[in-house]
Formats: C-alpha cells, structure tokens, sequence
C-alpha cells in the first residue's frame, strides 16, 4: 500500500490533528505578494541587523520547509520557492498565543509548504531573513523529504521521481529553465529571420522522413496502423511544395531504438525547411543561431564540457572521406574501395553487417574512427549518396551529396542538406532503399508516393536542417546523459527490486 510507511502515518495523524484544530492543512488562500528572489534583492540595502517592524517594508512570501531548527521560544526555518531560498525567524511572543507551541512545534516539518509575512532584518550572522508576523500552513507534506541523492541507484530515482530530484536539487531545475530558454530563443531567432512555425502530424501512415524503427499504433476510427513519426521532414517538404519560404517545427520525435547516454526513444528537435538556399546557406545561418543563444544566455565562447573545451569561436569544415584520413588515421587507399574498407574494418575487430554498400562502410568508418575526435564544432559535409535518401546530389560529382552533420563534443547535433526535389532521383532513392530493407535494413526509408508525387508538382530549391534539442541542451548545461535535459526520461518498467530501492 502507499501509506504504509510508518513516517507516513505520523505525517498523516498530524494533519488530521490539524484538521481537528480548526487549522485546514491544505489551504487555498495564498496571499503571497512577493518571490523569495525578488524579496532578497529589494532589501539588499538592509546592512545592519533590525528587528523593528518596518510599515513600508512587509512582504508575504511563500515555500517549502528546507530546513527546521526548532529552539524554546523561537525558531530559524529556511524556506524555497522557485526563485531562491529565505531564512525566516519565528518567534512564539509574534504570533497568536498558543500557536507556535501547540500548532508549529508539534506539527510543522520540512517539506511542508508555508506561507509567511514579516519584514526584513539582517541576524548577527549577516544573513537577510525575515521576522515573521503571521504564519499560514499551505501544504501539509505527508512523505518525508529524502536527505541526499548519492550514486547509481539514487539517480534511477531521480529519473523516475523527478519531482523529488527538483525539490532536492535547485540545480537541476536551472538546467531545465535553461532548456526552456533554449526553445524559446530558438523561436524567436527563426521568427526573426522570417520563418513561419507549424505544426505537422505526428502519427504517419508511413515511417518517413529518416532512417529509423518507428513506433507503431492504431487507429480505431480509421481500422488502420499508423506509426509516431521519426521525422516532419516529409509534411514539411509539402509546405515548401505548397508555396511557404521558410518554415519550422519545434516538436517530439519518436524512434524505437536503443537508449544510451545521448539516446531517447522520443526527442525534441527543430526542423527549419528554406527555399531558394543551399546548405551552404545552412551552414552561415547555423554559426548565427549559435552566437544568438551564446549571447542570449551568457555563456563563454570558450566552453566547458567534461574535461574539454569547446571553442565556439573555431568552425570547421571537412569533407566526410578526406575527415577518414585527416581525422580518423584510415590510410587514403582504404577509403574508396570497399573490399579495403572490410578489411581494414575487421583488422580493427569491428563486425561489418552482410551487403553494406560502399557508402555505408564510408559511414561506418566515419563512426568508428572520426565522430568522437571532433571537438570543435565542425561541419562535415558532402555524404555519400548511399547513407543520404532524401539529399541533393553534387552536380560535379553526383556519387556525394550536398549534405552536413554538424558535430560537437564528438556527438552529433545537426542534419542539414540541399533537398532533392527531381522526383524521378527520388523514387529511385526510394527504390533503393526498398531494396536495402528487403535485404534486411529494418532503418531503411519506406516507399512514399505521395511525396513523390508532391515533388512532381514542382519544389523550389530548398535547403532543410535538424537541430537536436535535447543534445543542444546538453552541451550548454554541461551535462553527459540525455536524462538529465529531459524532466521524464524513458524508463525501464519498474520491478519488485527497483520499487524497494525507491
């Protein structure tokens, strides 16, 4: 049962002492007229200690109990909203006689959430608090608060008990009013440059738009599968097709694939399709984006991760194959054949699936000896037209595609390429890749006909790109696993272990 905890129970006959009291220990009547943050920074000038009351400085202010040290007449409480944390001091001669004695010191303990008003004073300590007046009970916590939060197991719960990890941590909720910014500003920077937000499906009848297992569901109405998409890529093509310049979507994707410390099942992205540019454009926009958010958020050019530092003032440039020898050490005469590339591969003790074609093993290089290297962010471009269905190939050397990745801290963080909009490339590109899931690439891209012949009506040169949100976040907080930037991160079901652990 839930309740059976017996800290619980005391907790629950407390405030059904309350209740018998007269004292109502979930109230509704909050008066509160101030923040914690805002109360701090009002009465910074306060410099001497004071305890006289002060008509022109009475504040109400509301939190949770952090801390408690409860003395004879008096006592020190540290309360936390959203926005700080406040010491206050109660004593028993300021309130309603009988109150602190039989109401407060019986039945108030941290976690709770109260409401005070007093006024501003400074305690021999030097600490601005606040002597309290009046004293209202808001929340009554019948769970008692964990202590601390300490190694593996401790942040399983943190991921499942996020509320716990919010209340406890003040840093974590920085982090995700960081991400929150991070949204924000990422709206308003593409607002800015003209682009329209839209919203597109999010269940498909064909798992497009990327090389993914998708998640599949049904539709009753309809009698018919449908799959949470892996990508707007395809809707938002048809918008450009349809006659928009530039359009964005900032939404979840879902993907039925591992999880690992820069994986989750469904992710937030930003996906910004713009007509008549090339992802060279892509390329010019993406360092402003960068320096946008670095503006808007304060942060440092040179940037901490771990034990690197990101230099966000040194963009590069590499093409894919020349970054497996400049980059990666794979001798130039291996990169182009793929009997070499096997090989090599195997030398390496790396396993190769059964009929990957050239461009496939060129990725499969890339993955192994180049990705984790790149540090500084680096655009790696011109992809084999193999590992890129939906990208425009070179005119100058139609085996590559006009395409990027953007990689950051060794991880990957954005997709962009000139689209292919010659529908006849396209059917064929998805021809192939019909062929490649028959020979059992259970990634590879499903047929779309509609798409295919939407492009036929006709799409303006278009450039397109993929912001990973989640992993963007992750960089500008500092943070090493993809649980820590989502506040409800997917989880194992939980087990009989799992459930006494928590």
């Amino acid at each position: 049962m839930i309740f059976e905890n017996k800290y619980i129970q005391q907790r629950i006959e407390k405030a059904n002492a309350l209740k018998d009291a007269g004292y109502n220990p979930y109230a509704n009547n909050s008066q509160r007229n101030t923040s914690i943050e805002k109360y701090l920074n009002v009465n910074s000038d306060i410099a001497e200690t004071e305890t006289k009351r002060d008509e022109n400085r009475h504040y109400i202010v509301s939190g949770r109990i952090k801390f408690l040290r409860i003395m004879g007449k008096a006592s020190f409480v540290k309360i936390e909203d959203e926005s700080g944390m406040l010491q206050i001091y109660i004593s028993r001669d300021n309130l309603p006689e009988g109150f602190y004695n039989t109401i407060f010191k019986k039945n108030i303990e941290v976690g709770d959430i109260i409401e005070v008003g007093g006024f501003p004073f400074v305690t021999g300590q030097g600490e601005l608090s606040l002597h309290v007046d009046s004293f209202t009970l808001l929340t009554k916590a019948i769970a008692p608060l964990p202590e601390k939060f300490h190694g593996i197991t401790d942040k399983e719960i943190r991921y499942r008990k996020r509320y716990l990890d919010l209340i406890m941590n003040s840093e974590v909720r920085k982090t995700f009013q960081i991400r929150s910014r991070v949204i924000s500003l990422t709206r308003r920077f593409f607002e800015d440059k003209g682009f329209l937000e839209v919203e597109t499906p999010m269940m498909h009848p064909i798992a497009g738009g990327a090389n993914a297992k998708p998640f599949v569901t049904h539709h009753n109405a309809l009698d018919v599968d449908r799959f949470l998409r892996i990508a707007p890529e395809l809707y938002l093509k048809r918008l450009i097709v349809g006659g928009f310049e530039a359009v964005f979507e900032i939404n979840r994707n879902f993907r039925n694939e591992g999880m690992d410390a820069t994986h989750n099942p469904e992710f937030t992205s930003i996906e910004f399709y713009w007509a008549y540019k090339t992802y060279k454009d892509l390329i010019e926009i993406t360092k402003e984006y960068f320096q946008y958010l670095f503006d808007h958020l304060d942060l440092p050019t040179l940037l901490p991760y771990g034990d690197l530092e990101v230099n966000f003032d040194n963009f590069q440039e590499i093409p894919l194959i020349e970054s497996l020898t400049s980059v990666g050490g794979v001798p130039v005469d291996v990169t182009k054949d793929k009997e070499k590339i096997i090989a090599y591969l195997n030398e390496k003790g790396i396993t190769v699936k059964p009929g990957m074609n050239l461009g496939q093993l060129q990725g499969e290089l890339f993955d192994e000896f180049v990705e984790e290297k790149l540090i500084d962010p680096t655009f790696i471009t011109d992809y084999p037209v193999e590992i890129s269905p939906l990208a425009r190939r070179n005119d100058e050397h139609p085996e590559i595609t006009e395409r990027f990745e953007l990689f950051i801290a060794g991880r990957e963080i954005a997709n962009a390429f000139s689209e292919l909009n010659d529908p006849v490339d396209q059917l064929s590109r998805f021809e192939g890749q019909m062929a490649a899931k028959e020979s059992g690439d259970d990634e590879a891209h499903e047929m779309d006909s509609d798409f295919v012949e939407a492009l036929s009506y006709g799409m303006a040169p278009t450039a397109g790109q993929g912001i990973g949100i989640d992993r963007l976040v992750m960089l500008l907080t500092n943070e090493h696993s993809i649980r820590d930037v989502l506040l409800f991160p997917a989880m194992k079901p939980v087990t009989q272990e799992t459930a006494e652990d928590s």
